[in-house]
């Protein structure tokens, strides 16, 4: 795996319980800005991002429990435990406030850290989010039946294809290859305890708590995103309040591996726009 200089690997543990691994660039006293991968991917999910970002920030890209090289523990794998790390992890690196950028189901987990830690987000980013309403979602309940399928090893032309049907636009094949290889360090059980806890068992009550959300918020969402379909995405704009939706053109689900360059345009625009004066 090829890492570009100014990028940092390290581990800590958790009050929570695991170890997670996580990257991290930029100015130490910057602002704080941690990324949050969707299922099955790790810190690297954000690689095209992290070297396009300014370096005035401090850039936290997280492994989240269960994937990568953090710990795998047998339980647990809902949002509120993924919220908890994140949690976790800001007190045990000393960072205060952070701007929350969440890809897919990340964007779910850092939704419940501005629920739950309100006083740890100074702004939100959704990415490609997926939203309460994804039950019945007929990509989504595919992807269940295979999931519950899966025994070890998982097989590396199921990760392929489900990490290809993510994106729209060509990535590098250096990048996408890496990308499989970090899914494949899931064992079986966290792809169904991940798809279980995180993905399937939302309460629809969920969404009347979006309007507690109380920092600004920005959605950034693929107009060929097969997973979570636009009128999801204008009603979580809608439930939250002030956020503000943004559709990219010929753009798949993995909106930050299609689209860095304009992920980091606009989250860096958004930044400097929502800054206390």
């Amino acid at each position: 795996m090829s890492v570009e200089q100014n990028i940092r690997l390290a581990r800590t543990s958790l009050t929570t319980g695991p170890t997670l691994h996580y990257a991290q660039q930029g100015d130490r006293s910057g602002e704080a800005i941690i990324f949050l991968h969707g299922y099955s991917d790790s810190w690297f999910s954000f690689s095209r991002v992290l070297p396009l970002l300014s370096p005035e920030y401090h850039a936290f890209a997280l492994t989240q429990r269960g994937h990568g090289d953090s710990d795998k523990p047998q339980c647990c794998y809902t949002p509120e435990d993924f919220a908890a790390d994140v949690d976790a992890f800001m007190d045990a690196v000393g960072i205060e406030e952070a701007t929350v950028v969440g890809a897919s189901t990340g964007a779910l987990f850092a939704q419940r850290v501005a629920l739950s830690y309100p006083h740890h987000v100074s702004r939100l980013v959704l990415v490609g989010a997926q939203t309460p309403a994804n039950e019945a979602n007929e990509a989504v309940m595919g992807l269940q039946e295979e999931v519950r399928a899966l025994e070890d090893p998982v097989p590396p032309e199921f990760v392929r294809a489900f990490q290809e049907g993510t994106i729209h636009q060509p990535v590098p094949q250096e990048f996408l290859d890496t990308v499989v290889s970090e899914s494949l360090k899931l064992p079986a059980r966290v792809w169904r305890d991940y798809l279980e806890g995180a993905v399937l068992s939302i309460d629809h009550d969920y969404v009347l708590a979006l309007g507690e959300i109380d920092v600004p918020t920005l959605i950034l969402w693929g107009e060929q995103d097969p997973l979570f379909p636009r009128e999801e995405q204008e009603r979580l704009a809608a439930a939250i309040p002030g956020a503000t939706l943004k559709v990219y053109p010929e753009t798949g689900h993995a909106v930050h591996w299609d689209r860095p360059e304009w992920v980091v345009r606009d989250l860096e625009e958004f930044m400097r726009e929502t800054r206390p004066a």
